[in-house]
């Protein structure tokens, strides 16, 4: 299942806030089975894509530097972003598991917030592309 690979992403995009360590060296340390290399693509993507994504996120988050940002909120949206912006995922389904590990692992507030950019990139998104 994906959402075992993007909550195996989000520890190593946590991990990498106190570490420096490659996503080699990062997804050692998980087992992943079937979804390793999806897991991979998505760790290598918010890293290589990290600056990019950063300024999305400082953007978007009126009033929330993305300094302000709890840990694991920012890296929820790391990962949400460069799958919404990067992969052929349905955007649906990234929203949807971003908010869910929001509800499990991210702030009080984490879920709606994390839902209300998400859902605003997407539509800007969709407005340039048609």
């Amino acid at each position: 299942m994906r959402r075992r690979a993007r909550e195996a992403v989000l520890r190593c995009l946590y991990r990498r806030e106190f570490l420096p360590l490659s996503p080699e060296e990062l997804l050692e340390e998980e087992d992943l089975g079937n979804e390793a290399l999806f897991a991979e693509e998505l760790l290598k993507g918010v890293v290589e894509r990290g600056e990019e994504i950063d300024r999305i996120i400082d953007r978007r988050a009126e009033g929330w530097g993305l300094d302000r940002l709890a840990l694991v909120d920012r890296n929820i949206l790391r990962l949400a972003l460069y799958e919404l912006l990067h992969t052929d995922t349905p955007p649906e389904v990234v929203i949807d598991e971003a908010v869910e590990l929001a509800k499990t692992y991210g702030t009080e507030k984490a879920p709606a917030f994390i839902n209300g950019i998400l859902d605003r990139v997407w539509k800007e998104e969709k407005c340039e592309h048609s």
